[in-house]
């Protein structure tokens, strides 16, 4: 009996030892993720964090897990329905996901219905967990009553909650449950979703106005996705730039631990994957991605408890039509609430509930390095701080959210009234170049402006040199009426000195508008315009000189003699037919392209008679070509090219505008011309005008040159074809913005958003779409009219080129003629 037992003991002990070195789990064990549309960065994260637990031998050395993913829309709950279900029938050991609340809610029921493990990584209000699922997120109420904690730390009595959505009440109900037992103040507002947030804080700003030397204390509880100032746990993602330099003191919480090894292998790895799949990298993982990742860390390590206490064959498919239950789900979710990691978010550790309530938070602070540590809100709701931050006041933030006067002048095409067939007020009564650009400017500088036509209509001189008054806009920004003045102020020295400018944002210089002639100019001789004055005594020359060589190698050659007298042998009397007055009459019959009685017989000739019709073909056929174009087209001849041309006359008078910078300009040139000019100005003192406008008109009456901005005249002659500027620029200067004197600060900060907007290209385009666009731009573009122009040497210098070979060779071959003529000549004499 004893041996029968000892052999059955013996086979139990082999069969327990055969089963401990046997793998209790599938070797593959399916997992199963949802998520947002959008959520690409979590997608990658959920795959990452189960390669990464295929890598590590300690956690389920013997078996592999594999990722299904699906996504979906946030609130679409038939269709999660959908893809929980195609996720269930591939065999899951559990559900990841999804983030969005409605959809949530629609798996947990699923999960619970079917006894499948749903793990959570997203805010949840509920109160009891369910049996089948678990949230790495922190328990709500915990949460806000470490918020509550740093509050009462700050010593905070009266403050303000605003939220955006409906959940943010539930979330921040603790904090006004706290007012039974304290005695704060707190104000709840919450944002309109039809209006801008702006709304709101410009009516909490006035009610808190009296109030000025109080700092006000708000808490926010806004989407990030809305709001880029959003102070939620995810404070460490959010670009906080815009706000290093302002007076605000923000403070905000952190679960993740930035400063590991482990989070930044993690981001480069993320980033790594992004790049691979052509999406957008990210500078700093959210808290919800390093949930995630603890979660499937936590959730691998319950599987492994679960292998070492127990033999799971596989994990069933289940199917949505029928009720079949999962296996084992259970006991991973107590596993799971029972197990301990340290991961990305800190300790993830579970009450006897199922919350996470045992969790550490870092306090940061807003400094001009950016988001800083001053502190942690450590388990038991300990606070440390360490340091403390005290908000900088900068001058650029002493500049930034300001409201400022400006002062304007309506011109073409700076500034102009809209043409609505409403009644508008304030900004949006204009429009124009500089209209645009004070909206460009207060997008990127962040003030904001109210725009006011100056007064009197002027830009500004100084009327009063004892008491240095001056009118016009410079006057108002020296008065303090406005704060700047933006238009087509031009910068002078003698602003300079009494006013701060910008950087230039337009150059330009003074330049002559004037109307075109009306009347063409004709000529009695048009028919030798083809032909520059150079090209016909070239051809003249050509015709003398192939004449005289037609005359010379004619006599030279003897077979262009001819016996006069044939019958009379005894009396031979020769003669040649190509003396100079016919040898110039059939070259300028050749020349004429008609015939003449005179015809070459000798080789020589015939050359020279070739290469002579070659040049008159090529002569005549260019200026036939030209001379139609320039018998159809009348040129416009104007009286005056320049503006010393102005100055030597006095039919046409000319002026500027009264009270401007060009009339500046001559009063204290040095140079004659302008010298001259202005003295004219002086005599005639209706020349100068009360605006530019004034100025066209006069124009169009005739007789009148205005002298104004070439900015200005390239506006006009673009919308007005009667109208072109003459000359070029008489001298260069620019716009700038003026700002009170001494304000270096103001004048430094606009200079630097003006140099923004020239480097991105926005000047340029604002100068496109006002000079060539907008009010009529384009009318006048003169398209290509196939104009000509006379024919210079350097077009038909190579026919007399080809000439003069040809005259050289016609008289060489005469030369070999005589020659050979003559030897024969001398032999027959000998014999």
């Amino acid at each position: 009996m004893s041996e029968i037992t000892t052999a059955v003991m013996l086979k139990c002990i082999l069969l327990l030892s055969l089963l401990s070195f046997t793998n209790s789990l599938p070797s593959v064990i399916r997992l199963g993720g949802l998520f947002d549309t959008g959520e690409i960065e979590q997608e990658h994260i959920f795959q990452i964090a189960a390669d990464w637990v295929n890598e590590d031998n300690s956690i389920l050395p013997n078996s592999v897990l594999k990722t299904y993913k699906e996504i979906h829309e946030p609130d679409n709950c038939f269709v999660v329905s959908k893809k929980v279900c195609k996720l269930l029938s591939y065999g899951l050991a559990g559900i990841f996901g999804p983030h969005s609340p409605m959809a949530a809610a629609h798996v947990q029921s699923i999960s619970d219905a079917l006894e499948v493990p749903h793990i959570e990584t997203r805010w949840d209000y509920r109160l009891q967990r369910d049996d089948l699922s678990i949230n790495i997120h922190p328990r709500a109420s915990t949460l806000n009553q470490a918020y509550i904690d740093i509050v009462k730390k700050w010593e905070w009595q009266s403050f303000i909650i605003i939220y955006e959505e409906n959940e943010g009440i539930i979330r921040l109900q603790d904090f006004l449950k706290e007012t039974s037992s304290t005695n704060w103040d707190i104000k709840v507002y919450k944002f309109d979703p039809e209006e801008p947030y702006r709304n709101l804080f410009r009516q909490i700003r006035s009610k808190f106005s009296k109030r000025p030397d109080q700092d006000i204390c708000i808490i926010l509880d806004v989407s990030k996705k809305h709001l880029r100032n959003v102070l939620k746990q995810d404070l460490h993602t959010i670009d906080l730039e815009d706000f290093q330099y302002s007076r605000a003191n923000i403070t905000g919480f952190k679960i993740v631990e930035t400063e590991s090894a482990l989070y930044e292998e993690l981001l480069n790895e993320t980033n790594f994957r992004l790049l691979r799949w052509k999406a957008d990298t990210v500078d700093s993982l959210s808290t919800t991605s390093a949930m995630l990742y603890d979660a499937v860390v936590l959730f691998s390590k319950a599987l492994q408890d679960l292998d070492n206490g127990k033999y799971v064959e596989k994990f069933p498919i289940i199917s949505c039509d029928d009720i079949s239950k999962g296996t084992d789900g259970t006991s991973i979710i107590n596993y799971m609430k029972s197990n301990k990691i340290r991961g990305l978010t800190g300790l993830v550790h579970f009450d006897g509930q199922g919350f996470r309530s045992s969790f550490s938070l870092d306090i940061l602070q807003l400094s001009r390095q950016g988001l800083k540590k001053i502190g942690a809100i450590l388990p038991g709701r300990y606070i440390n701080i360490t340091d403390i931050i005290e908000p900088e006041i900068t001058n650029q933030y002493s500049l930034e959210h300001r409201k400022y006067v400006i002062t304007t002048i309506l011109n073409k095409p700076f500034a102009m009234l809209k043409n609505s067939p409403r009644q508008l007020s304030g900004n949006e009564r204009y429009e124009g170049f500089t209209i645009d650009l004070i909206d460009e400017l207060s997008k990127i500088l962040h003030f904001s402006y109210e725009i006011r036509e100056v007064a009197d209509k002027k830009y500004g001189v100084e009327i009063d040199k004892e008491k240095g008054i001056w009118n016009g806009m410079v006057g108002e920004v020296l008065s303090g009426i406005a704060d700047m003045a933006i238009a087509d102020l031009t910068i002078t020295s003698t602003r300079e000195k009494v006013l701060d400018f910008t950087l230039p944002f337009m150059h330009t210089g003074i330049s002559i508008l004037f109307k075109k002639p009306t009347e063409k100019v004709k000529s009695l001789f048009s028919f030798l315009s083809p032909f520059s004055a150079e090209v016909w005594l070239f051809v003249m020359a050509a015709f003398l000189g192939v004449s005289f060589v037609l005359f010379l190698v004619g006599r030279l050659s003897p077979y262009e003699w001819d016996n006069i007298n044939p019958c009379r042998q005894e009396e031979k009397i020769e003669e040649n037919c190509f003396t100079l007055l016919n040898s110039m009459w059939f070259t300028i019959a050749s020349l004429m392209q008609q015939g003449c009685e005179i015809s070459p017989r000798s080789s020589s000739t015939r050359t020279a008679a070739g290469i002579w019709y070659f040049f008159t073909l090529i002569m005549i056929s260019s200026y036939t070509a030209n001379l139609a174009a320039f018998l159809t087209i009348e040129k416009v001849v104007y009286p005056i090219e320049s503006a010393k041309d102005l100055a030597k006359q006095t039919k046409i008078k000319y002026g500027c505008l009264a009270g401007g910078s060009t009339k500046t300009f001559f009063e204290s040139s040095t140079i004659s011309t302008f010298r001259k000019m202005k003295e004219f100005m002086d005599k005639h003192p209706e020349v100068l005008m009360e605006s530019n406008e004034k100025g066209k008109e006069e124009v169009y009456k005739g007789n009148y040159a205005y002298l104004m901005e070439s900015a200005s005249i390239q506006f006009l002659t673009e919308r007005e074809c009667n109208l072109t500027q003459i000359g070029g620029l008489l001298d260069h200067k620019g716009y700038g913005i003026g700002t009170k004197k001494g304000n270096v600060a103001l004048t430094a900060w606009v200079s630097t958003g003006i140099l923004k907007l020239q480097e991105e290209g926005v000047l340029h385009t604002l100068k496109e779409r006002w000079w060539k666009q907008k009010r009529g731009g384009g009318k006048c573009v003169e398209k290509p009219s196939g104009s000509v122009r006379e024919l210079g040497l350097g077009h038909v210098g190579g026919v007399f080129v080809v000439l003069l070979v040809g005259v050289l060779l016609a008289a060489a071959i005469g030369f070999l003629e005589f020659l050979w003529k003559f030897r024969k000549y001398s032999s027959s004499e000998v014999i």
